[in-house]
């Protein structure tokens, strides 16, 4: 059997598909809001281990690949109810249609979505029935891709990995409130559904990036959503049709984090959670990250993120009766910590 990096080279770059919010009904979460029921609850999955990086441990502790694979498959498990990790991707992405693995690299390579991760989807994605060349890893360019340790590759026969620098971005803008943008090819015309790999870091406008700032990378001109600590543009922008529907399921990258100082990489302020946080819900899963960083900080001594003068007040925003996009209330967010 190939091994995880062999997926790379031979399956090369990850997309996946849930099949817009067809994909989203079949876990529950788009009915369930379309339905606003009042006793309802989000499940947000938080999987660690803190054997990670091995014996090594730190910053400089060598990411053990098995290990982030059990991890994976604990999470998936824990979320859908099915302990064999095949059938558990069976109940979360279709075949036959592209899934993308939106990534992210902008922080650089200390602070990118890990390559373990990837390969890992990647392999369980193939084996749950998704033809290599209908995945799709993806992200704004090379750069960012290459920042996560990904080769660029448009082999249909393989998995394939590339950016909007090669794909492209539509000629013509769509709104939600604030946001007017111009999105990316790869979103709106190979993507049926995608898997949001984002990773967990501080950052010094929005408060937090994670699974909803993420989407910034899939504009032509995030900086125009930047105003007011990025509130309501990462909300807006959520609300776009094309996000909110194909955007369906969050795998965040916790495994690394960068608590103070981001979003770019700041080895002072390195840490590592060692953990997964899933789930459909991507108000939830980012309110579930937030208070994440809020115990890190506090636990160093720095203030909180609304002392600090930067709260990720988009969160609220996109849970508000305007955009109901999910829960950021924790009594309708049902957490499960592994």
């Amino acid at each position: 059997m190939k091994n995880r990096r062999d997926f790379l080279k031979t399956a090369a770059t990850g997309a996946v598909l849930l099949g817009s919010s067809a994909a989203a009904d079949k876990l529950g979460f788009a009915g369930m809001l379309d339905k606003h029921a009042e006793a309802a609850k989000s499940k947000v999955v938080v999987a660690k281990d803190a054997a990670l990086h091995g014996s090594g441990g730190g910053p400089g502790g060598q990411l053990d690949d098995k290990r982030v694979l059990d991890l994976l498959d604990r999470a998936i498990a824990a979320y859908t109810g099915h302990h064999d990790p095949v059938e558990a991707w069976k109940r979360i992405v279709p075949v036959g249609k592209v899934i993308g693995l939106k990534t992210n690299g902008l922080g650089g390579k200390g602070i990118s979505t890990h390559l373990a991760l990837v390969l890992a989807i990647a392999e369980r994605l193939q084996q749950a029935g998704v033809k290599p060349g209908e995945i799709l890893v993806w992200d704004r360019n090379a750069r960012d891709l290459e920042a996560c340790g990904l080769t660029i590759s448009t082999d249909p026969s393989r998995v394939r990995c590339y950016g909007s620098d090669v794909a492209g971005f539509e000629e013509q803008p769509v709104a939600f409130g604030s946001a007017s943008v111009k999105l990316a090819k790869i979103l709106t015309r190979e993507c049926a559904m995608v898997l949001n790999l984002p990773i967990l870091k501080d950052h010094g406008m929005a408060g937090v990036t994670f699974s909803m700032k993420n989407m910034y990378g899939v504009v032509q001109h995030p900086q125009q959503l930047h105003g007011g600590g990025c509130n309501p543009g990462v909300a807006d922008l959520n609300c776009i049709p094309a996000v909110r529907e194909k955007v369906c399921f969050t795998i965040g990258d916790a495994i690394s984090s960068v608590y103070d100082g981001g979003p770019g990489f700041r080895p002072e302020r390195l840490w590592q959670p060692n953990a997964l946080i899933v789930g459909e819900d991507r108000v939830a899963v980012d309110q579930t990250a937030w208070q994440m960083i809020e115990r890190k900080r506090a636990e160093v001594g720095l203030p909180t993120l609304e002392a600090a003068g930067h709260p990720p007040r988009y969160i609220a925003t996109a849970a508000d009766a305007d955009h109901k996009l999910g829960f950021n209330d924790p009594k309708r967010i049902s957490l499960m910590e592994i």
